[in-house]
């Protein structure tokens, strides 16, 4: 059983590498840090790497050990989050060399790209598979493991309000809850907390925004240069696609921000409503997600990427 063989890689390995995607989310962030603490229970140290740490989730359980850059050395073991393609995970030479690789996803796009892959795209969150992976592998989860894991459900599912969760989820959350996991101190922090720089942000991706097909689709976007005069951090542009997904009647939001070492390319984040599979259309642009909620990259100028989407969102509108 792949379980067996990935716990029996674990033992064996020496030296253990942990990796996510760019530009990671809570879900990212909390499967990570799980993880760490999780093979610390099995007696191992593993080494963390994550660029782009979001402050608000500064707050859980040994996120002062994560690191930003690894010495690009050889590890028995590399182990990927949350990220379902090689490309988009933060590390990715490092992970390639390693003696054997890991995968855990819950991504239907992931490429299966590692030796050993565990992927259940049904799973809302890629934390929620670290519950019962850990369970299978006798790993006790006290408050620390639980406070990461609930902090990527929580981001993950929208605080439980997309249709991809399931029952199992809200029995999952309820027994982190009896295990002392603070439920509602995640929830507030991860959810209903904004920095300044990301309010200033939302004010300006509200003043910019466009209804388009009739009002079913939003599109709006952030510069570098506005990334800039709000002393963004890494992080501080995330939630910013719901504003124009929430709205009466809209179908698809789409939200661009400008690539930091790219002008002429921009990051595509989509959300859809209730029927726009929006993986699929971030699928023709070289990415992907899942069917509410994905991304891709695409190159040109805010006219241009707003054109070049809304000829492929005009094929699958209603």
């Amino acid at each position: 059983m792949t379980l067996d063989t990935i716990l029996k890689k674990i033992q064996e390995a020496q030296s253990i590498a942990i990796f996510t995607h760019e530009s990671p989310d809570g879900d990212a962030i909390g499967s990570v840090l799980a993880m760490k603490l999780a093979l610390t229970k099995l007696g191992k140290k593993a080494d963390v790497m994550v660029v782009g740490f979001p402050r608000i989730f500064r707050f859980l359980p040994a996120a002062n050990e994560v690191q930003e850059k690894l010495e690009n050395q050889v590890y028995d073991l590399a182990i990927s989050l949350d990220c379902a393609d090689l490309k988009r995970l933060v590390g990715e030479e490092i992970f390639e060399k390693a003696n054997s690789t890991i995968v855990i996803d819950h991504h239907g796009s992931n490429t299966m790209y590692g030796d050993l892959n565990f992927v259940n795209p049904v799973a809302p969150a890629c934390a929620e598979i670290l519950i019962g992976m850990f369970d299978y592998f006798s790993i006790p989860i006290n408050t620390d493991i639980g406070s990461c894991l609930l902090a990527g459900i929580i981001t993950d599912t929208g605080g439980f309000q997309y249709s991809s969760v399931t029952a199992e989820t809200f029995e999952f959350a309820a027994e982190l809850l009896r295990k002392g996991v603070n439920v509602s101190d995640i929830y507030q922090k991860t959810l209903n907390t904004r920095t300044r720089p990301n309010f200033e942000l939302l004010k300006r991706t509200l003043s910019r925004m466009e209804f388009l097909a009739e009002g079913k689709v939003t599109f709006t976007y952030i510069t570098n240069q506005d990334l800039q005069e709000v002393g963004a951090e890494s992080g501080d542009h995330d939630g910013l696609v719901e504003a124009g997904r929430d709205i009466e009647g809209v179908e698809l939001a789409i939200f661009i921000r400008q690539r930091e070492d790219d002008e002429n390319a921009y990051k595509i984040s989509m959300r859809s409503s209730s029927y726009i599979n929006v993986s699929d259309l971030c699928y023709h642009f070289g990415g992907g997600g899942h069917p509410r909620a994905a991304g891709c990259l695409i190159q040109g100028n805010v006219e241009q990427v707003k054109e070049k989407i809304m000829q492929e969102v005009r094929k699958v509108l209603k």
